[in-house]
């Protein structure tokens, strides 16, 4: 009895051990577990039901190929940032018949329940547009507290101004921004705007990009089974036009130096190249040399692409470039450029004086890029590290390949690996992405990302960054004294135990996009701020100190943190 008792009690023994050890392990685990961020697709459940439609089931022609793009903005001023997504649309004479039923396919604006999830309510808010649009600017143009909209189509440009209630009046015939009819003898293609005050009156200048003069009877001698190939088509002016004293605005493009009727305009990005205190405008151009427009500061501009090295990649090409990226990839403090192309991209280094030294080959971008056919991209802290990462959405231009989209990992001296497929599932599937944007939707502090993509299957993606690295961050909107055009292009500075953060305000920073207005700062592990900057264009600095991160912040211009 005794030796049963006891072979009982040793059996117990054995089976307690067996029942303690995945108990062990799991603990372990906890401690163990890598900190990883991982990126999932939850646009069905966060009610983002977004489709694009090039028009038709087919895919024959420029127009189709471009895509459209996504804006992010808080219309309602809620503190929850909406997804403006625009659409392509069934057009006469240049989609196939059997595409009509996409003929009045409008925009959809979704609007942030805070919750996760959205609402579409583009018709409620009157932006349903049923052009063809590209692309969508939002600022406050007229300083009223709300954030304006303005739309840039094939066809019609569209200012929404926002009405304060949730709803917006189009008035672009009464400020002068419809645009021509048409271009260089056809219809005129606007793909984009970037705000600034190029003269320095305290009113808000605006340049519109156009792409070329599209003529959908053209068919190309040397490919007839294939769309036309950009070179084949004349080119449309980009157009600046100045805010005037009583609220208009004028085409001054030819007055200042900026006129190029053959230019075939993909993206602008306005920041000051060469930090002498004025704003000047990068231009990406289709299959011709970029576009660097200098800033003189006596009311014009002149062209310094080549001389500032950044008109052609580094095989001295010009190539297919799409939209310039803005940002400070290996921490010296300036603004370096990533321009997205049908190749393998450009990234030009600033080594100061107003010079860039192109990198695309030893940052291990050029790797990564070649093939994939480069669109939206986007310079981002994914991970919440300090230093830049990029995401990239790709296809191939002429025929509907899908290609894997990218996401690139900043090792902080501006060298890039891809982990995409390593951190979702969606980076392991094949799409043909075009706009993206970045943009905390939860606002939980890390940035997530949405997508539009032009194939067949045509869903969009919000790639929602469920960040489990216990990096802090800090978020920072900025209130110029004479409104939103004052902090265009003001540079932020996070100084942190002898290191220093730059990133600019400047939103407006990818290919037919448009980012989260806020300014997003990874601050790493400590998270500790010894001394937040603000560099503004008027050359008046604030500086505070004691800034607690993990949270959203506005600061005023010469008044600190607003409350």
């Amino acid at each position: 009895m005794n030796c049963f008792s006891g072979m009982i009690g040793r059996l117990w023994q054995i089976i307690l051990v067996f029942l303690l050890i995945p108990l062990f392990l799991s603990g372990q685990k906890t401690y163990a577990q890598p900190q990883v961020v991982g990126f999932h697709d939850v646009a069905r459940e966060a009610g983002l039901d977004f489709m694009y439609t090039f028009g038709d089931y087919t895919y024959e022609n420029i127009l189709e190929s471009s895509g459209s793009g996504i804006t992010i903005l808080d219309y309602n001023g809620d503190g929850w940032m909406d997804i403006y997504m625009l659409n392509g649309i069934w057009l006469e004479g240049i989609s196939d018949p059997a595409g009509k039923i996409f003929a009045n396919t409008p925009n959809r604006l979704y609007r942030n329940n805070g919750d996760g999830t959205f609402t579409e309510t583009a018709a409620m808010a009157g932006v349903d547009d049923r052009h063809w649009s590209m692309a969508a600017g939002a600022i406050d143009y007229d300083n009223d507290g709300d954030t304006d909209i303005y739309l840039l189509n094939y066809g019609p440009n569209v200012f929404y101004e926002n009405n304060g209630d949730g709803t917006f009046t189009d008035i672009a015939d009464r400020l002068g921004l419809r645009g021509e009819p048409e271009l260089n003898g056809f219809t005129k293609w606007s793909v984009g705007v970037a705000f600034w005050d190029f003269n320095e009156d305290n009113r808000l200048d605006m340049m519109v990009g156009n792409f070329l003069a599209f003529d959908p009877s053209y068919k190309s001698a040397a490919t007839p089974e294939m769309m036309p190939h950009p070179s084949e088509y004349a080119g449309q002016p980009s157009l600046l036009y100045q805010q005037m004293p009583d609220g208009t605005f004028k085409d001054v493009t030819k007055s200042i130096g900026m006129y190029y009727p053959q230019s075939k305009c993909m993206g602008l990005t306005v920041f000051d190249y060469e930090e002498d205190g004025d704003l000047d405008l990068f231009q990406g151009n289709d299959h011709q040399e970029n576009f660097l427009f200098r800033n003189d500061g006596n009311g014009r501009f002149t062209e310094v692409a080549r001389r500032a090295g950044v008109a052609v990649n580094d095989k001295g090409i010009p190539t297919g470039s799409m939209h310039g990226s803005i940002g400070d990839i290996d921490g010296d403090g300036l603004f370096d450029l990533l321009v997205t192309d049908l190749r393998y991209g450009a990234l030009y280094r600033n080594v100061g004086h107003g010079v860039f030294e192109d990198i695309t080959g030893r940052s291990g971008v050029a790797t990564v890029f070649s093939g994939k056919g480069e669109w939206g991209a986007i310079l981002f802290d994914f991970d919440n590290d300090g230093d830049l990462d990029i995401f990239s959405a790709n296809g191939t231009a002429e025929e509907l390949i899908l290609q894997p989209q990218l996401l690139l990992e900043n090792d902080g001296l501006g060298n890039f690996k891809d982990v995409g497929k390593d951190l979702g599932k969606y980076f392991s599937e094949k799409r043909s992405g075009r706009g993206a944007a970045a943009v905390d939707f939860d606002n939980d502090g890390d940035m997530d990302v949405v997508v539009s993509h032009i194939d067949l299957k045509a869903s969009a993606s919000l790639l929602r960054n469920d960040n489990r690295t216990e990096n802090h961050w800090l978020g920072i909107s900025l209130e110029g004294k004479n409104g939103p055009l004052s902090a265009i292009g003001a540079k932020v500075i996070v100084h942190q135990a002898g290191k220093k953060i730059v990133r600019l305000n400047q939103p407006g920073n990818t290919y037919l996009s448009y980012n989260d207005p806020r300014i997003h700062f990874g601050l790493g592990k400590t998270g500790h701020i010894d001394l937040l900057e603000v560099l503004w264009l008027d050359g008046t600095h604030d500086r505070i100190q004691k800034v607690k991160p993990d949270r959203y912040i506005t600061i005023v211009q010469g008044n600190g943190i607003k409350d």
